[in-house]
């Protein structure tokens, strides 16, 4: 029987008004008809996880750093035995990932390498952890510096004095040269230790189920569980904030936290707001660099930027803790029953296996963390700066009258901001009265462009590409995405299935019955009431504040390490991940039973007939809104 398969990318219909949709990208990110023979016989998965939205073309730059530094420590770093990097494309607007395996011939060859370089790595963890949060830091500290300030009207005498000998052009267009490449340096950074993380992790994972053939993937995962993580800090802090609003009873402040400037002022008024105020102000750096989207996009919105987010989120801990409510993540729990676990394990070992097991778990214990911290080093506080750059830069753009609006800059790829940037320091030099030619040639190529994503926007993605291969064993793929052999044939059966159930990873242990809120994005994060199971395409880290309402939580995609499963098992929530079509298969307001143990979601009431949820559509891919 042969093996189902999904479209080919050229079999998948371009949505109406996207014509042409291929020229807006670099030609390196689009598949090439000269290539399709070959292209078509790979496997291909979206990365709907981390790029749920269509790209405008500078917002690309996220996934090319991100892909080809995840590649380049498996390949060039680490020289993982049996994994290379991952191929990327872009497709109708969407990421799309193929994993490069390593010739067979090849493996035996690069394990030497490999185990002397992880060897290094894990004989000086803390010491060159360390030096990374140094590295991370002194590239954020130099992107905070960098300044694109408009061009001045003539150059000051104190620069014909010194001899200086430039205009100042050269500031604006090594700027953005140093903005770029500082982001691609923390792109670098961010594969370091998140490879090992797996890497660790997966080494521990491989030995229990070689010793333990009938573990179950959860109780390896419990094993390492109820750590502190830097990723919940900003989460944390917003609970200690709450905590303090109610010991000073300023809970009647936070009532309406839509203006924040009208709440601060209220709080400033009364009687201990000072001394909540401070502690408000210490959070601020850095936590409050945080998204409530992923980091990815420039419309992403950042705690410190927009002061109501931060601020709602208190209000919410604020009246749960005046309902008597338990905030805090179930640490002690999960830590009792990690060490349960463990020692059942060890209870089945010899002396020998048992001194093996122990320093593989503890290595993983030890690596796990990162796994998620990176998050907010990279994701959240590196690209929120950058992104604020960006932002400053396509301002000074259209003080020069080269963009009409911010957000026009980000319908240019970023080899095509340096041309208009040259264009912008050559007229501006020059003294061309009529100025840059940006304004003559840009305006009709940018509506085109918008109208392009605008419709690339309505369909939603393809979840794979092609015939997938009988066995899927690239590590991160399994372990990260939830892209296994039976993942992939679930979804190409999805259409046989019974419709009222799906199945995925059982990615947190669990089995609860609830109310289902299907949210496609971060802006509808709020709509989120006590008690329901949240339903999304994918879960981001920064949805912390919600997960202490929720009773389960259900993705489209991710692994038993994604953001979505490890959370999840720190709140000591179900949860099941990579069900592929959960969020379009499942209405808010239906019935569910979640079943995270064994990795299945029951529709309850599949037959009833449910209102149209209002927002976006359950068939449609949800974006947020675009801003500059």
């Amino acid at each position: 029987m042969p093996m189902k398969s999904f479209p080919r990318p050229s079999d998948l219909p371009v949505p109406a008004g996207a014509e042409g949709w291929e020229k807006i990208y670099p030609y390196y990110l689009v598949f090439q008809d000269e290539l399709k023979d070959i292209e078509d016989e790979k496997f291909w998965f979206c990365d709907s996880q981390h790029w749920p939205t269509a790209f405008k073309p500078f917002e690309t730059i996220g996934g090319e750093f991100a892909v080809k530094c995840l590649g380049q420590y498996n390949a060039r770093h680490l020289m993982i035995p049996n994994a290379n990097g991952i191929d990327f494309r872009v497709h109708l607007g969407y990421l799309y990932m193929s994993p490069i395996p390593v010739p067979e011939e090849q493996i035996e060859a690069r394990l030497p390498e490999f185990q002397a370089r992880i060897g290094h790595y894990f004989a000086n963890w803390d010491t060159m952890l360390d030096q990374w949060r140094t590295k991370v830091r002194g590239t954020i500290d130099e992107l905070e510096s960098l300044r694109f300030d408009p061009l001045p009207e003539i150059v000051p005498m104190d620069d014909i004095v010194s001899g200086k000998a430039m205009d100042g052009s050269e500031v604006l267009m090594e700027n953005y040269d140093r903005l770029i490449q500082l982001c691609y340096q923390n792109w670098q950074y961010h594969f370091e230790f998140l490879n090992l993380g797996y890497i660790a992790y997966l080494d521990f994972f491989n030995y229990c189920k070689e010793i333990f053939p009938d573990i179950p993937d959860q109780s390896i995962a419990t094993m390492v569980q109820g750590v502190d993580m830097e990723l919940f800090k900003p989460d944390d802090e917003l609970k200690e904030l709450a905590a303090l609003a109610v010991e000073l009873g300023l809970q009647s402040r936070f009532d309406n936290t839509d203006n924040a400037a009208e709440v601060l002022d209220a709080i400033a008024a009364a009687k201990g707001g000072t001394r909540w105020l401070a502690r408000w102000e210490e959070a601020q750096d850095p936590w409050f660099n945080f998204t409530t989207g992923n980091g990815f996009y420039a419309h992403d919105v950042y705690w410190r930027e927009e002061l109501s987010i931060p601020l709602g989120f208190i209000a919410d801990y604020i009246r749960r803790l005046d309902d008597g409510q338990q905030i805090m993540r179930p640490t002690e729990a999960l830590i009792a029953e990690k060490d349960r676990i463990v020692g059942e394990y060890q209870d089945l070992l010899d002396s020998e296996q048992r001194e093996v097991f122990d320093a593989k778990r503890q290595l993983a214990a030890t690596a796990y963390p990162y796994v998620e911290n990176h998050n907010f080093y990279i994701e959240h506080w590196t690209m929120g700066v950058f992104w604020r750059k960006v932002r400053e830069l396509a301002r000074t753009l259209v003080h020069h009258g080269v963009f009409a609006e911010e957000g026009d800059l980000l319908y240019l790829n970023r080899n095509e901001v340096r041309d208009v940037l040259f264009d912008l320091v050559t007229s501006w030099g020059v003294g061309a009265p009529q100025g840059p030619i940006a304004p003559a040639y840009w305006p009709p190529v940018l509506e085109e462009r918008k109208a392009i994503v605008t419709a690339l926007k309505t369909a939603r993605p393809q979840p794979a590409l092609n015939t997938p291969p009988e066995s899927i064993t690239e590590p991160f793929t399994r372990m990260l995405w939830g892209i296994t052999t039976e993942q992939v044939q679930s979804w190409l059966s999805a259409d046989d299935e019974d419709s009222s159930g799906l199945k995925g990873m059982a990615a947190s242990p669990g089995v609860v019955e609830g109310t289902a809120r299907v949210i496609m994005d971060a802006s509808q994060i709020h709509e989120v009431e006590q008690d329901e199971i949240l339903v999304a395409p994918i879960t981001a880290p920064s949805w912390g504040p919600i997960f202490g309402k929720l009773k389960a939580t259900v993705t489209d995609i991710g692994g038993m390490m994604s953001h979505a499963a490890i959370v999840c098992r720190e709140y000591a929530l179900p949860a099941v991940t990579g069900t592929g079509n959960a969020s379009t298969k499942i209405r808010t307001g239906q019935r569910l039973r979640v079943d995270g143990t064994r990795g299945t979601v029951e529709i309850l009431d599949v037959e009833e007939t449910l209102p149209e949820v209002s927002g976006p559509g359950a068939h449609s891919h949800a974006h947020a809104p675009v801003g500059g």
